[in-house]
């Protein structure tokens, strides 16, 4: 009987060294596993962080008026930005061992499996803030084996690599708090309109119990369930021990503010100056488009938010629901800011850029360009010219043109330079163009920013070349400030995720014209809204001039298919089209005078809260009170007059007649017709018709 005990007891005792020897081993293969795993993750090196953030427009005030994002609206901000109550919320309700443990918390994974077992399914995890942070980097959300495999390896290079900080930040702006909001600044800036560093504790526990389950739990959806939450998360800081009870119960019942702002939807402010923004970061300054896309950038433009509003408003309002198109472009004279931008009449149907991306001919809005170089080759307001129908000679004498006034207007007399500007007649811009030379035209539209190709023919005079409207915008800039070309500036600087600017511009000007004669220029074209003109046509300026109170020079533009209007103050050029995008006749006299309109309401409008200024006279001009008929210094016997301005020595120095007696009526007659009988018109008869 003994020996049968002792060699049970024998048996046992072997059982128990196996058990021992065989736990040694799992723990010395355990331990080498883990050392391999660990030796294995740190060879890996660290994973790249790499995620896509959301880039920001900011418009000239620094509000922020667009984003561009891939789908995930996330606004990087480092840990030291963040309200300690949401560190403290979110660590202690997604996991209180985190600044203990390497990436993965034994215990919670035990209990996990063990309840998983039991349901048969993967229903319920352990996922540290750090297996969660390496998920929403590198993995998808499927309950497999293979994905919690995949997630603990990623959890460790993170682990070795990376400081509790690091990962906790990373979190922090990676995690999906619903509504599109990815990362706590974005979902802080969606629920209470504010950043992440100025939550309340009651905001804070709020967003920190929503990543659980973002469509579940999201306040916007269920407040009531949102709240039990809150009450959870709140509880978890307090059995953590970073608040007090009091404290909890406090925040629970404060009542919370949210301001539901849609960050899925898209930008209402400027989308086509945002998609020129965009074009030009890549295509002109080089910003790599993988770094665009990647996001994070801050750009600051120069759009005006209020000044956009007032220019989608007026087109909006003055352009009918039809197939009939538009365009505007406001820059600053003075530095070049683009302040305003509608690429058309809804970004949404079409979002072709007509302001940068169409060119149009311009008509008659292309003559001030004439009549500076008319000007600088000595030319003056009161320069006359005969007004009347007339055959070209072109082409060395090969073709004949006859170009003519709108509606066969003329005046069958001698105008004015002033008068020619007022009227838009047709006759004395050809005949300036031809006396000129047609290069003389092109010469002085490329010197103001003009780089569309221009044809060098007598049509020019007439503005039949196509141009776009940014062109036209920058190019009578030069008008309004003194003679210098500006370059369009779109884009004052560009930050990227880590604060590194990326590119920042100044204005650029150069002095291109006699600021002396680009005032003269303004003085004639402050004549189209001048009602006194008016003669045998009305000033083209007279449907709107009642519109605008303040001093204001521009030109208006036509053809068969296109309407212009681009005017100026000292502080804004504004720059519109309207016309079909194909190739459709426009009817003038239902869509004539809409881009004059847009012009007007819009440049009053948005200078409204400007002091209303005119326009500064340079050293060398001197004003006279001239009959804007004949060009002659007005006196009581010619009472009609206008102050006009000429360079200190072409002014007028002769007055007008006096009205002849029947004696003296054919002498005064002939004389008057020999002082009209300029040589530019003699040589017209002479070499042409």
């Amino acid at each position: 009987m003994e020996v049968v005990i002792d060699r049970r007891v024998r048996r046992k005792r072997r059982l128990v060294r196996l058990f021992f020897r065989l736990l040694l081993i799992s723990l010395v293969l355990a331990a080498g596993g883990a050392v391999g795993l660990l030796s294995y993750t740190k060879m890996q090196g660290p994973p790249p962080l790499n995620v896509s953030q959301t880039t920001v427009f900011y418009g000239a005030d620094h509000s922020p008026i667009g984003q561009h994002h891939q789908g995930e609206n996330r606004h990087w901000v480092d840990l030291s930005s963040i309200d300690q109550d949401v560190i403290d919320a979110t660590i202690s309700i997604e996991d209180r061992r985190f600044y203990r443990h390497m990436g993965f918390d034994l215990t919670r994974i035990g209990g996990a499996v063990v309840a998983n077992l039991r349901a048969g399914s993967m229903a319920q995890g352990a996922s540290t803030l750090t297996q969660q942070y390496a998920r929403n980097l590198y993995l998808s959300h499927d309950k497999t084996w293979v994905r919690k495999w995949n997630e603990l390896l990623y959890s460790l290079r993170l682990e070795m690599n990376y400081d509790k900080n690091q990962i906790l930040e990373g979190y922090l702006n990676t995690v999906y708090y619903g509504h599109g909001a990815y990362g706590i600044e974005a979902a802080s800036h969606h629920y209470f309109g504010k950043s992440s560093d100025d939550l309340t504790l009651a905001e804070a526990s709020m967003l920190s119990g929503i990543p659980k389950g973002p469509s579940f739990y999201s306040p916007l959806f269920d407040l009531e369930r949102a709240k039990s939450r809150q009450a959870v998360v709140l509880q978890s800081m307090v059995q953590n021990g970073v608040i007090t009870q009091v404290e909890a119960d406090e925040a629970h019942a404060e009542p919370l503010d949210f301001t539901h702002d849609e960050l899925e939807s898209s930008a209402t402010v400027g989308p086509y100056f945002q998609d020129a923004v965009e074009s030009m970061l890549i295509q002109d300054i080089g910003i790599d488009p993988a770094l665009f896309e990647a996001g994070g950038l801050k750009i600051y433009t120069t759009l005006d938010p209020d000044m956009q509003k007032e220019a989608e408003y007026w087109v909006d309002r003055e352009m009918p629901d039809s197939d009939l198109q538009t365009a505007l472009v406001a820059m600053d004279p003075r530095t070049g800011d683009v302040k305003a931008l509608v690429g058309g009449k809804d970004y949404i149907e079409s979002p072709f850029n007509r302001a940068t991306r169409a060119t149009r001919s311009p008509g008659s809005s292309f003559k001030p360009f004439l009549y500076y170089a008319a000007l600088e080759n000595g030319f003056t307001s009161a320069s006359t010219l005969l007004s009347e129908e007339t055959v070209f000679e072109v082409d060395e004498g090969r073709q004949t043109w006859a170009p003519g006034n709108f509606n066969q207007n003329y005046a069958n007399d001698f105008i004015t330079m002033l008068q020619a500007m007022a009227f838009s007649d047709n006759i004395y811009a050809v005949k300036t163009h031809l006396y000129l030379g047609t290069s003389r035209l092109v010469e002085v539209a490329q010197r103001v920013g003009i780089e569309s190709p221009l044809d060098d023919r007598p049509s020019l005079a007439l503005g039949t070349s196509d141009v776009t409207v940014t062109e036209m915008a920058r190019a009578y800039s030069a008008f309004a400030n003194g003679g210098k070309k500006v370059e369009p500036r779109f884009i004052k600087k560009v930050v990227d995720a880590n604060g590194e600017v990326l590119y920042e511009s100044e204005p650029q000007l150069e002095q291109v014209l006699d600021p002396k004669l680009a005032f003269i220029t303004t003085d004639l074209m402050k004549g189209m809204f001048d009602p006194h003109l008016s003669a045998h046509a009305s000033v083209t300026g007279r449907s709107v001039a009642h519109l605008i109170n303040r001093p204001v020079a521009g030109k208006s533009g036509s053809t068969t298919l296109d309407s212009w209007m681009v005017g100026y103050t000292p502080q804004l050029v504004t720059s519109v089209w309207v016309g079909h995008d194909s190739n459709t006749r426009l009817n003038h006299s239902t869509d004539g005078q809409r881009a004059k309109k847009i012009w007007a309401n819009f440049t009053e409008h948005a200078l409204s809260d400007q002091p209303a200024i005119d326009f500064p006279i340079p050293d060398g001009v001197v004003g006279v009170e001239m009959n804007p008929a004949n060009g002659l210094l007005a006196t009581e016997d010619c009472p009609t007059h206008r102050v006009t301005y000429f360079v200190e020595g072409t002014e007028p120095t002769k007055e007008c007649p006096k009205p002849a007696t029947d004696g003296e009526e054919v002498e005064a007659i002939d004389e008057e017709t020999h002082e009209k009988e300029r040589f530019i018109d003699r040589f017209f008869k002479w070499f042409g018709h």
